[in-house]
């Protein structure tokens, strides 16, 4: 039998297919082959039309379809993975009433702030975790204030995961960890945050059912079967933000462990048994897949949303010709440091660690007659590394530990400079997997629909392709350059 697993990106919808019994991979396939648009019609904004999302996963799964042996017959259940924070507006009929509001959006900032003056901060840290944020319950504030006529037809709220979910099986549902990375779980109550509900003039009736992380969510609708190629009746089984999901990817879902993606954007996430907050709001807990009222399982999430898409930022402008794997070819003949090069990768919107700051990306130590493309490259590797760095040191100050760090083999972590920068400058060993986020929400959905007797038995095939350690003869060099880092960073934040 076969699950499958989509992960609904902000660049890309990605699809697995894996063999239950065996847990291996038989598929994957992603659409479209260039990169998703993002728009932005005002500076700080960000949207997409969540139809297309949905035109997408149509076009992965027939692609999944065509590669057999995967039989549409033998489809046993559906996994969802997406992009996180995002908002999804409906009406009635289930059609989306403007373009999703989507994760690197900074809209919201000033509203969110204003919320966690009001309800205070003892409140917002005790109960919610976070502050209100630049999440998805002000931006849907932001919709109230701005767009009375379309939030006065809203029937139901949903991150992207829920709207693909919605096409799916026709209803509209979501999870724990959906609400809390909205900012509208209590976590000491151990449901919906009324107080903020109330505080934004939200009705609590906009809100989706419940359903279990991994657990049956419903069933696919024979309309969504026509348009997907698979047959009607096929549980989804498994829901989960990006970021919980690459977690669970990678079997990180006990205290002390530890997970790390750098895609569009850079996160890191360490699994807590107890509820712990930043004072400041930089990085952020919520609920993670495992998370029980009387099993809390909380991911502090640190993420840096200047990370791919600086690489491909810069991609682009040293000409669309070059691949990513020339990229980290020329990193790679430049020394550590870069000669002086220094790059503060923050050029895609509000950055959380920065207290939700906007002032852009910036290269500084720049020599016109000795500097070439590589060590603009290496620049930027190397900072989307100090900036985990950076943030990771907010993170032990939490008491999570980064000892060791576990990735899947894929984006920035294909490039020898960056993992490598990354372990002399953290000091972590970092565990390399052969696993993505599609096939995190296949094995997600095994377990949810009960083809695994434990979620133990669905990583029996989890394979750790590399490990690498922190290079003695360069950890000083780096620890300079770093220093370098964050003297920029101080004076950009003056």
């Amino acid at each position: 039998m076969i699950s499958l697993g989509f992960d609904i990106g902000s660049s890309s919808i990605k699809g697995a297919a894996i063999e239950i019994e065996s847990g291996k991979t038989v598929a994957a396939e992603f659409y479209p082959r260039d990169e998703m648009a993002i728009d932005s019609p005002r500076p700080g904004w960000a949207e997409q039309d969540p139809n297309y999302w949905w035109e997408c996963v149509q076009q992965v799964t027939r692609a999944l379809l065509r590669k057999g042996p995967v039989d549409p017959g033998q489809v046993a259940c559906i996994g969802i993975s997406y992009q996180m924070h995002g908002l999804v507006i409906v009406d009635q009929a289930g059609k989306a009433l403007r373009p999703s509001i989507i994760w690197c959006d900074s809209r919201a900032v000033e509203i969110g702030d204003r919320a966690f003056q009001a309800l205070g901060k003892e409140y917002c840290l005790s109960n919610l975790l976070n502050s209100p944020g630049n999440f998805t319950a002000s931006k849907l504030r932001w919709v109230k204030e701005n767009e009375p006529e379309v939030y006065r037809r809203i029937a139901h709220v949903l991150l992207p995961g829920d709207f693909i979910a919605l096409r799916m099986t026709g209803e509209a549902t979501t999870t724990v960890t959906g609400l809390s990375e909205g900012i509208l779980w209590n976590f000491r109550e151990k449901g919906v945050d009324r107080k903020l509900m109330a505080y934004y003039e939200i009705d609590e009736g906009l809100l989706s059912r419940v359903v279990p992380a991994m657990g049956l969510q419903g069933h696919l609708t024979r309309a969504a079967a026509e348009a997907l190629g698979l047959k009607e009746g096929i549980p989804v089984a498994y829901r989960a933000g990006d970021q919980p999901n690459n977690a669970f990817s990678l079997n990180v879902l006990n205290p002390g462990e530890v997970a790390a993606t750098a895609g569009t954007s850079g996160v890191v996430y360490g699994v807590s048994d107890r509820p712990v907050s930043d004072p400041r709001s930089r990085v952020n807990p919520f609920a993670h897949v495992n998370y029980g009222v009387d099993h809390p399982r909380l991911g502090v999430l640190l993420c840096i949303n200047g990370t791919g898409i600086l690489y491909s930022w810069l991609r682009r402008m040293l000409g669309a010709e070059i691949s990513y794997e020339q990229l980290n070819a020329l990193a790679a003949k430049v020394g550590v440091g870069s000669e002086g090069v220094t790059i503060l990768p923050f050029g895609n919107g509000s950055e959380r660690i920065l207290e939700n700051r906007t002032f852009g990306a910036g290269i500084t130590g720049l020599d016109l007659v000795r500097h070439s493309k590589g060590h603009l490259v290496r620049a930027a590797q190397e900072g989307i590394a100090f900036a985990f760095q950076w943030g990771m040191g907010i993170m032990r100050s939490m008491g999570l530990s980064t000892d060791v760090i576990r990735a899947g083999h894929a984006n920035l972590f294909l490039s020898p400079v960056f993992r490598q920068t990354l372990a002399n400058v953290s000091g972590a060993r970092i565990e390399l997997y052969d696993t993505d986020g599609a096939v995190g929400a296949a094995r997600g959905a095994a377990v949810g629909a009960g083809a695994y007797r434990t979620v133990t038995d669905s990583f029996v095939s989890l394979n750790r392709i590399a490990t690498v350690e922190p290079s003695k003869g360069e950890e000083g060099v780096t620890h300079e350059a770093y220093s370098r880092w964050v003297s920029a960073l101080e004076r950009a934040l003056r």
